[in-house]
């Protein structure tokens, strides 16, 4: 089975650290957004990926494939790259896949980390759609079901016709039948909400066409989208996994937190809530709710709510600061 992931967006909301990096790149206590992704399918899907086709924005260099295709290969998978030169919807994201859209496939939209407690099964369906109840769910797209078979898509609705949010997973017997309603859109300029090619479109396409779609429940749906809630993600995570972690020179540790490989730190008060990648060192320092980055150096600083980026360098830095790769803040 191939699992296809458009993950070609900038990540506006999340700068300055989608400057240098794609969203589902990013790290939740230790792991990349997209590796979780992966890791959730591998833990719940009644059969396993083979493939992994990630389609990214024409600027993404070559660090960036190897990052993936490294993660790809330990989770036993081929990866594979397409490119999205514009970014012109959810189904144009697609169908840049085109000739990848045959047999098995799962696409996810890797802005989200989701996880459900139940053996996920695909047997009997043309198409499984990943749903979460939602309290409002006039800000989603939602499905509506009858008998436990979806019968209609619904996006934003005004009424309470549902509140099964589409979390943006699916799953398709055929993709050669998916791919078939995508280009009917594009050749026929089928477009959608905000003047974009929709996948919802090509979903009710394939309903009208007699297609059974059946639905997948998730325990669980966080979002990463902003730089508030991917802070917010990193503690619930933190919370539900509670790593360990050692002791380190005069300092004090109040968990939950996430202590990466080879990070020093001397002197100073970490926690509760914070995510420490590989190789940063830190001295003399106070930080609570925040995500620091690889290889970072952080010495005389008093941070809450921040996210600091690989490779920074802050001293004396104090408050709520979002810094990017390779930056030096020195106060005084």
């Amino acid at each position: 089975m191939k699992l296809i992931i458009p993950m070609a967006g900038r990540g506006t909301r999340v700068r300055p650290h989608s400057h240098t990096i794609p969203k589902p790149l990013l790290p939740v206590a230790g792991t990349m957004i997209v590796e979780r992704i992966v890791e959730t399918f591998a833990r719940t899907l009644d059969r396993p990926i083979t493939e992994i086709v990630y389609i990214l924005g024409p600027d993404f260099g070559r660090e960036i494939k190897e990052k993936l295709t490294d993660m790809s290969e330990r989770h036993d998978a081929k990866a594979s790259f397409k490119v999205q030169d514009v970014a012109l919807g959810t189904a144009h994201a697609v169908a840049c896949a085109e000739e990848k859209l045959e047999g098995e496939v799962i696409i996810v939209f890797a802005d989200t980390i989701f996880d459900t407690s139940e053996t996920v099964t695909v047997e009997g369906a043309d198409s499984v759609i990943w749903l979460k109840e939602v309290e409002d769910p006039s800000r989603f797209g939602v499905a509506v079901l009858e008998d436990d078979k979806i019968t209609d898509f619904v996006e934003k609705p005004s009424e309470p016709i549902s509140n099964l949010a589409i979390i943006g997973v699916y799953y398709f017997k055929k993709g050669e039948e998916l791919n078939e309603e995508i280009q009917y859109l594009i050749d026929n300029e089928v477009k959608g909400h905000g003047g974009e090619y929709q996948l919802t479109d090509a979903l009710d396409r394939l309903l009208k066409k007699g297609k059974i779609f059946k639905k997948a429940t998730v325990d669980e749906w966080l979002d990463c989208g902003t730089l508030p809630a991917w802070l917010e993600t990193t503690g619930e995570i933190l919370e539900k996994e509670n790593p360990k972690f050692g002791t380190y020179d005069n300092s004090t540790i109040h968990p939950p937190v996430f202590i990466g490989e080879g990070v020093e730190i001397k002197n100073s008060e970490i926690g509760p809530n914070v995510s420490i990648e590989k190789g940063t060192k830190i001295s003399d320092s106070t930080l609570s709710q925040s995500i620091i980055q690889e290889n970072a150096e952080l010495e005389g600083c008093n941070l809450n709510g921040s996210t600091i980026g690989n490779h920074a360098s802050l001293k004396n830095a104090t408050g709520k600061l979002h810094v990017g790769d390779h930056s030096i803040i020195e106060q005084s």
